[in-house]
């Protein structure tokens, strides 16, 4: 059994797989990793190896206590990873990014796939079915557009993510809902297009935490997918494993 610790600004997603089966998925505040670590050693003691992506916001001392429980992997672009980098600033390269194209390796091998991860940025990522990767592009979340207009702007309120009724605002709310949640929608469906000219083949994954909220709304034909960060954690375990 692996675990699998994905350390976020606040919160941590720890799941457990058996083999590539998830048995166990939880999101626990960050203060109290180790408290909910050592919970799930106690219920899964099958657990043997762990590892960890964006190590940064942990302390030294708990990644040394979480390393003396199992055979710990962090993550980084230094690692063997099954596939080739053609990104030119790979020590700059977000472990989550990593991760996803990873998954799209072990779940869509000889594939054109393109990854899409709707969460506070929107980030895509390609990798062609010659298993290279070539990078892609970030833009701002749904909640950052959002946020921003509030905090850059004089009289413009915060809102809460919401479907607009039409795509003209009759309304400031509306407007806002509008601008934010079409534009954002335009952009995927675009960038989709775009990336089809070229690659007719293509397979597009959408995951991270606006996945759901977007993807009945999107015209272009996606595969969507909440686990597919963790997924590709695993598998990176697995590959630097030699399993």
């Amino acid at each position: 059994m692996n675990l699998i610790i994905d350390v976020g600004n606040s919160f941590v997603k720890l799941a457990v797989f058996n083999g590539n089966r998830i048995v166990h998925k939880e999101v626990v505040e960050l203060d109290f990793i180790l408290e909910r670590i050592k919970a799930v050693k106690h219920e899964f003691n099958a657990i043997k190896r762990a590892i960890i992506s964006s190590v940064g916001r942990l302390k030294e001392t708990d990644v040394e206590i979480i390393g003396a429980y199992f055979d710990l992997l962090i993550l980084s672009a230094n690692l063997k990873l099954p596939y080739k980098s053609l990104y030119k600033t790979p020590k700059t390269l977000g472990v989550d990014r990593i991760a996803l194209v990873s998954a799209s390796v072990n779940q869509f091998p000889n594939n054109n796939v393109l990854i899409i991860d709707a969460g506070t940025c929107i980030t895509y990522d390609f990798i062609t079915e010659d298993n290279h990767y070539l990078g892609g592009a970030i833009s701002p979340g749904l909640r950052m557009r959002y946020k921003s207009l509030n905090n850059l702007t004089a009289n413009l309120p915060l809102l809460d993510t919401a479907l607009p009724n039409s795509i003209v605002g009759n309304s400031t709310e509306a407007s806002i809902h509008s601008g934010v949640v079409y534009g954002v929608l335009k952009e995927i469906d675009g960038i989709i297009e775009d990336y089809k000219l070229k690659y007719t083949d293509l397979t597009v994954i959408l995951t991270g935490g606006d996945s759901n909220f977007l993807s009945k709304q999107l015209k272009s034909s996606i595969f969507a997918t909440s686990n597919f960060l963790l997924e590709g954690l695993n598998f990176i375990l697995q590959f630097n494993s030699n399993e």
